[in-house]
């Protein structure tokens, strides 16, 4: 069961309207990573979680915690559209530099929401399902989850520098401090789980069933220009797991065959016949 509660979970208010930067904004709303995409992914992870009863309530908790940034963002950008018209967008799109930039304002803030935020990233491209990630593997997801939200800050962090509004900037701030404590949060739950079930995903096919193919798995191959990869860690150190050590492979040579496909049946019109009988 949800339940909406009137208040806002920080305070949201602007010191004057700019559609530019409500436009802006809407990426960190409706974008792949924003504020729609975390709240799905850590609802649909926790509304499928099985058997572990303190992550599927860890979940629950970010996941509506973000429902409320949604409307956070959505006030702020109702704001920032307040007493906005057509002759505001215009003018603020006159500007040569900003109207390259950013094709101008976003016209569905005045046709399609009325002055109020959408579902949408900042170029008005709808937000997708397929942005969230909800495997069934808890240590998949919560690797998954590391990554969104660090995307999600950056982006955010970017947009405090674009703008001088302090009222926006006091927003941002509470938002990234959130984003600093989900990694950390996330990092907590990946470190846990790593000590459980070790940090290769799925635990549950372990190395030895990979068989002849053991040697693969610490071998790093030097497949561009250079061999300036070779002085990280992924080349010269062990495995996390404490398994193997890695081997940098300077000039790697391939181990398959050449493919030959079967030509298909003529009925699927490949032309192929009628290609060599012209040779």
């Amino acid at each position: 069961m949800f339940r909406h509660q009137k208040e806002l979970q920080f305070e949201v208010k602007v010191d004057k309207p700019d559609p530019m930067l409500a436009r802006q904004i809407q990426e960190v709303l409706g974008g792949q990573f924003g504020e729609m995409t975390v709240m799905m992914q850590y609802l649909f992870q926790g509304f499928n979680c099985r058997g572990n009863e303190k992550y599927k309530d860890m979940l629950m908790d970010i996941g509506t915690e973000e429902i409320g940034h949604v409307e956070m963002l959505c006030s702020l950008i109702s704001q920032l559209l307040d007493g906005a018209s057509p002759d505001d967008q215009a003018e603020a799109a006159k500007d040569p530099t900003i109207a390259a930039i950013m094709g101008g304002v976003n016209p569905q803030h005045l046709l399609v929401s009325g002055l109020g935020g959408l579902p949408t990233n900042s170029n008005g491209v709808p937000w997708n399902g397929s942005y969230i990630v909800a495997s069934g593997n808890l240590l998949a997801d919560m690797r998954s989850n590391l990554h969104a939200e660090s995307q999600g800050r950056l982006q955010v962090a970017r947009l405090y520098h674009m703008t001088k509004d302090e009222g926006v900037r006091a927003t941002f701030r509470k938002m990234l401090a959130r984003d600093r404590y989900h990694q950390y949060q996330w990092l907590a739950a990946i470190e846990e789980l790593e000590a459980k079930n070790g940090v290769v995903v799925p635990a549950s096919f372990p190395p030895e069933m990979e068989m002849e193919s053991q040697p693969e798995a610490y071998e790093f191959w030097n497949l561009s220009e250079g061999t300036e990869s070779s002085d990280g860690l992924w080349a010269t150190g062990s495995a996390q797991d404490g398994s193997g050590d890695f081997v940098y492979v300077k000039e790697p040579v391939a181990k398959g065959q050449v493919p030959k496909n079967k030509v298909p049946a003529e009925s699927l019109h490949h032309d192929l016949n009628t290609i060599d009988a012209l040779k």
